[in-house]
């Protein structure tokens, strides 16, 4: 693996550039994570980054989303600014990318120790979407100890159907905001178990920004 060293000093736009032109040959994925600060990045610089990053892992697997760092990829979406996470959902394709992306390493965050006796389907019905409705829609379940998610929703009935934003979903897994002020600035919809949706997220063991 490389340093990053063919990347040192750059920021901005600049870094962004020099990822057309480095040979990746080596480099890795979190190497070009820890170079970016999407504070050095304009509203549609961050939305460019990531688009860079499928890009290239078409050429070069290395470089795929699945490869970060979960508290790297954590570190970049909460320094970004909602402008910028605006610009990213705003592109149907990236929006699709990334959500994929987050929904598939929920069950490496699961806290077993938490949900080993717990059995809950979780609906999420995220606004701005191409789905039924305008919503992209997951189900995730939750039983002995393990979390599966699909990408269609099924017939269980869900013991909580969640409704938000994907920016503030973003926030949300960050910890950048909690259940509690989303609900209560009317960010964040939950029908069903309002108690069990309170405490949701403290069956994950989610990866703080760094």
């Amino acid at each position: 693996m490389a340093d990053g060293s063919a990347l040192a000093g750059l920021r901005g736009t600049a870094l962004l550039d020099a990822l057309d032109r480095v040979d990746l040959a080596g480099l890795d994925v979190n190497a070009v994570a820890d170079a970016v600060d999407p504070r050095d990045l304009g509203r549609d610089d961050f939305r460019r980054l990531l688009e860079t990053l499928v890009r290239l892992s078409a050429e070069t697997p290395a470089f795929s989303l699945a490869k970060v760092d979960p508290t790297r990829f954590a570190t970049l979406v909460s320094r970004a600014s909602r402008a910028q996470l605006e610009a990213v959902v705003a592109s149907a394709p990236l929006r699709e990318q990334v959500l994929d992306e987050i929904f598939s390493r929920m069950g490496s965050h699961l806290r077993v120790d938490r949900a080993r006796s717990l059995h809950a389907v979780v609906h999420w019905r995220l606004t701005g979407g191409t789905g039924e409705g305008g919503y992209d829609r997951y189900s995730t379940e939750i039983s002995g100890g393990s979390c599966t998610v699909s990408r269609v929703v099924g017939d269980a009935r869900p013991r909580v159907t969640i409704t938000l934003a994907l920016v503030d979903f973003f926030r949300l897994i960050t910890h950048q905001a909690t259940p509690a002020v989303l609900f209560v600035t009317g960010k964040i919809k939950v029908k069903g178990d309002l108690a069990f949706a309170a405490g949701l997220i403290g069956y994950f063991d989610l990866p703080k920004p760094g």
